[in-house]
């Protein structure tokens, strides 16, 4: 995980070393030779003189007795680039991208010590525009949203991001949370998607802040990534829904007291609900389920209160057409059907964001299919990551049924289409 600090150029003050004065019968003592103390040894990239640099370029030093004190970027008219340190100090990060055909100019200072400094310079050229593909990547998080405790970080990549190239892009992917809570991006097999939590659910008013900084970043040898994407929210009241096959009743909770029991009509046998831990994903008062693509489908309907659980057009949602079979059979096309006055009721008291449990159906729901991130236990979500993961990174030994308990908006639609039932 990249947790970023704001980077503050200091200023180094030079510490005068007193004269040593002897006795007078003694003159001074000789240094021994190999007992001066040198200042730091630096190496800074990009290297002096580089041409074709990407705009995704970060300053990078490392420093040998001493530590950095002082990093500077500049572009050519001497205006100076607003960067952030890396949490290990290997580099800053311009905090917007570079602008191509551009020359910048970095004064990195490193203080060893016994106060010596060592400053290096280095000017780079960024590369004009590129002719590669890129990579369409979208940020399922936007600004000034309230985000139920189990939302994750979610970047969708078309076309697939290849496992070679997905340990550079997770680089670039940078999330800070306040209080803190770090967590870890992991992949979807296929590369189109991947997810960002923390061992447990988010605390209700922590603030999450996500920066996908991929525009002009090299995707393997033929594409480039295609955007920067910021955005900073909050996480509000915890609730949960669970939904059980064999009593055919949906259980709703908020900070982990059971609020209300509620009917509910699940898939039928040829097009079972899927079985698993989603995550409310879009809420619309009123939409279209259009299933005239698929295998399966062939109708049009519009359709009140519905919320979005999958990507392959599962949705809570009202069914008044139902309400007979709701808590006695399934009669859906796979979502879960609930009378016109619950689905209202739970608009009102649902987020974006807030954990459904669906359990005893007769399939189970793919990774990837929605916002996925807890459908995994820990150990398997961090396998996912293309960087290391810090070994110390584990869920609280605390935990409860209800992410409330143990934690203690709307992002746009995808391409797939509204195909519930």
């Amino acid at each position: 995980m990249d947790v970023r600090r704001r980077f503050t150029l200091l200023a180094v003050t030079m510490a005068t070393t007193p004269l040593v004065v002897a006795g007078c019968t003694a003159g001074p003592k000789a240094v021994k030779s190999g007992q001066e103390k040198k200042p730091p040894s630096l190496t800074v990239t990009p290297a002096d003189h580089t041409k074709d640099v990407p705009i995704s370029a970060e300053v990078g030093a490392t420093v040998s007795g001493g530590k950095i004190t002082g990093v500077r970027l500049t572009d050519d008219k001497g205006a100076q680039v607003p960067a952030e340190a890396r949490e290990d100090g290997s580099s800053w990060v311009p905090s917007q991208p570079l602008q191509n055909s551009r020359t910048y100019t970095a004064e990195v200072t490193a203080t060893g010590d016994a106060g010596k400094t060592t400053t290096q310079k280095t000017t780079f050229t960024t590369a004009a525009p590129s002719t590669k593909s890129a990579v369409t990547s979208t940020l399922y998080f936007t600004d000034n949203q309230t985000y139920g405790t189990a939302m994750p970080l979610v970047v969708k990549f078309d076309p697939a991001i290849p496992k070679e190239a997905r340990a550079d892009v997770q680089r670039r992917l940078f999330v800070k949370t306040d209080p803190p809570q770090p967590g870890t991006w992991s992949w979807i097999a296929d590369g189109t998607q991947v997810e960002y939590r923390a061992p447990d659910f988010w605390k209700t008013g922590t603030k999450i802040s996500v920066r996908s900084a991929l525009q002009g970043l090299p995707i393997g040898k033929d594409a480039i990534g295609d955007a920067d994407h910021t955005a900073t929210s909050k996480i509000g009241r915890q609730g949960s829904l669970e939904i059980d096959n064999a009593t055919k009743q949906m259980s709703v909770f908020e900070d982990g007291k059971l609020l209300k029991k509620i009917p509910v009509s699940l898939g039928k046998e040829s097009t079972p609900t899927s079985s698993g831990k989603m995550v409310i994903m879009e809420k619309f008062d009123r939409t279209t389920f259009d299933t005239r693509g698929d295998p399966n489908g062939g109708y049009v309907v519009d359709v009140d209160d519905a919320q979005r659980l999958t990507w392959g057009g599962e949705f809570i949602h009202s069914a008044p057409w139902s309400e007979g079979d709701q808590g006695n059979a399934n009669v859906s096309h796979g979502c879960t059907n609930v009378s016109a006055e619950a689905a209202h009721w739970l608009m009102g008291v649902t987020q974006v964001g807030d954990l459904v449990t669906v359990k005893g159906t007769e399939v189970k729901l793919d990774q990837g299919n929605g916002f996925t991130a807890w459908n995994a236990s820990w150990d398997d979500f961090a396998k996912g990551s293309a960087l290391p993961v810090p070994a110390g990174l584990k869920p609280s030994p605390s935990s409860t049924p209800h992410p409330g308990a143990v934690a203690g908006g709307s992002a746009p639609a995808p391409a797939p289409s509204n195909s519930g039932g």
